[in-house]
């Protein structure tokens, strides 16, 4: 646990100040070196002897997708580049396909555990749309107010770190019922009500801390509960290719921690979806 405390306590400024302080371009980077990472260990889920290719693989498509969308065309006349929402829409299918994954398995796995080419297909997935609505969020308004897109990006991350502490003590303390017995055993559904009562809790205090308008008001509240419970999805996603991989933690990289994807697994799903949810809902 002092470990843990540790390590959160000096990269927690060190994300938050990237968040809100980074050029736009600078940001791109630093969210572009989140996804390198994040892939080398998404290598490590694809084979158990984790290949350079795959890493380059990952690497190659996120360079492609920035060489068809350079920083200066993400927006346009106040919309958003439409290869972006093609790939947000294309995560939103996604995870409604890890859904079942995650309802179905053990059995679900059968149709990819020995697939490299469907687990790197998974990893882009889940990786390359994170990266594009950090910097669509993180871009919102940017010219207009620089720190505006920062507030929206932390307040998925409050969301998420509001649901996962709110299961930690609820699911300790009353937690009976198995979420997903065969995903993750340790996970309660009386921890996961917990979490989302605590959310949503921040999701109330985001209404005034945005002055959402009284018409928008229940959309802001139905998309913090859908970024809620969808990132609950993210964690028990990379539960499932942790296991059939093997691995107790994605790597070793953050003492106490375990890996990048450890940390941000939650967030992988939450992130898009609160993206597209803003976009279509709430700009």
């Amino acid at each position: 646990m002092q470990q843990r405390i540790i390590t959160a306590l000096i990269l927690a400024p060190i994300a938050i100040a990237g968040i809100f302080f980074l050029p736009l371009k600078f940001f791109m980077l630093f969210s572009a070196t989140l996804y390198l990472l994040s892939s080398k260990e998404w290598a490590g889920f694809v084979s158990k002897t984790p290949s350079s290719l795959i890493l380059f693989l990952f690497g190659l498509v996120l360079g492609a997708t920035l060489l068809l969308i350079p920083a200066e065309q993400i927006w346009s006349a106040d919309k958003v580049n439409g290869y972006i929402i093609y790939g947000l829409l294309a995560a939103a299918i996604w995870w409604c396909i890890s859904l079942l994954m995650v309802m179905s398995y053990p059995k679900s796995a059968k149709l990819w555990k020995n697939s490299k080419f469907i687990k790197s297909i998974f990893g882009l997935l889940t990786l390359v749309p994170l990266f594009w609505a950090m910097v669509v969020l993180r871009s919102i308004n940017i010219y207009h107010d620089f720190y505006f897109g920062a507030e929206l990006l932390m307040y998925v991350f409050f969301l998420v770190w509001a649901a996962d502490i709110g299961a930690y003590f609820c699911g300790k303390k009353f937690g009976k019922h198995k979420l997903a017995p065969n995903v993750s055993p340790g996970k309660t559904l009386e921890g996961f009500l917990g979490g989302v009562v605590s959310a949503m809790l921040v999701a109330m205090m985001g209404l005034d801390f945005f002055v959402i308008p009284a018409d928008k008001m229940a959309l802001f509240l139905a998309g913090s509960l859908i970024t809620i419970m969808v990132s609950a999805l993210g964690d028990l996603s990379e539960s499932i290719f942790k296991r059939e991989a093997g691995l107790k933690d994605s790597s070793n990289l953050l003492p106490g921690h375990g890996g990048i994807l450890d940390r941000i697994d939650s967030l992988t799903a939450a992130v898009p979806v609160f993206t597209l949810i803003y976009l279509f809902w709430l700009s």
